[in-house]
């Protein structure tokens, strides 16, 4: 009771938000042009909150048999289910038919959390990327970390190396992995702000496997946008994205 009622309040704060009325006007632009017709249940999920679909991506280095009961009560099941070419048995996520948001817990020092909320399509390309345990892996644009504790969960990498290049959001990245990685494994994780662009001219054929999350739109966060003059300059920066991401996969 007290987690629907939590998740109840989470949702009524969400639904306060004010749509950005120039950043909606550029999407019906844009994406009637390039989407058709699919682009108006897109809008109606994009602008509706209650249809957002949170899974929740159980830590293995905090296991709790309590947790899982209680996502079984509020009627929640595997977002995976096998056969699939990689899916490790230690990957515990899990989602509910009908849309909405398990509470959030709170970063705490010294303590790690149980679980992490994520849009369940993150983690497809974590299993695409079918690390195994010695390989040497790199994170380019980490943060802010739920794929890198995603990775750690499917296996334990020789080296793994995480890299922000936003200082607000590295330090985002190193709050999520004190959250969720214990000692001593957390002691072979490295954290780096280097520019991801140049990483391959530093450490050529370092890696294994390397796991590219580039810098995308964000269009649900900016939607919700209150500073109009922000949302504006956004969407005149958004257009250099595909370069930035070009250079970096390269």
């Amino acid at each position: 009771f007290l987690l629907s009622l939590k998740l109840e309040n989470k949702t009524k704060g969400k639904l306060q938000k004010q749509i950005c009325q120039v950043i909606l006007d550029h999407f019906e632009k844009q994406y009637t042009t390039e989407l058709g017709d699919t682009w108006t249940s897109i809008r109606d999920v994009l602008t509706c909150p209650l249809c957002w679909q949170y899974a929740v991506l159980l830590n293995k280095f905090s296991q709790s048999a309590e947790l899982e009961n209680t996502l079984c009560v509020e009627r929640y099941h595997p977002a995976f289910q096998g056969p699939l070419p990689y899916l490790p048995a230690s990957l515990k996520c899990y989602i509910r038919r009908t849309p909405g948001r398990f509470p959030a817990q709170k970063h705490q020092a010294g303590k790690l959390k149980e679980y992490y909320l994520l849009n369940a399509a993150s983690l497809l390309p974590v299993l695409a990327l079918e690390v195994k345990d010695g390989e040497d892996v790199l994170d380019l644009c980490a943060a802010p970390g739920g794929k890198s504790v995603a990775i750690l969960q499917c296996a334990y990498p020789g080296n793994f190396h995480c890299n922000e290049y936003d200082d607000l959001r590295s330090r985002w990245l190193k709050q999520t992995i004190e959250s969720f990685i214990p000692d001593p494994l957390i002691n072979l994780i490295m954290v780096s702000k280097l520019d991801g662009r140049q990483i391959g001219d530093l450490k050529p054929e370092l890696y294994d496997k390397v796991l590219v999350d580039a810098p995308c739109s964000n269009d649900r966060s900016w939607l919700f946008s209150s500073d109009v003059q922000q949302a504006t300059l956004r969407l005149i920066q958004r257009k250099e994205l595909s370069s930035l991401q070009f250079q970096l996969l390269r």
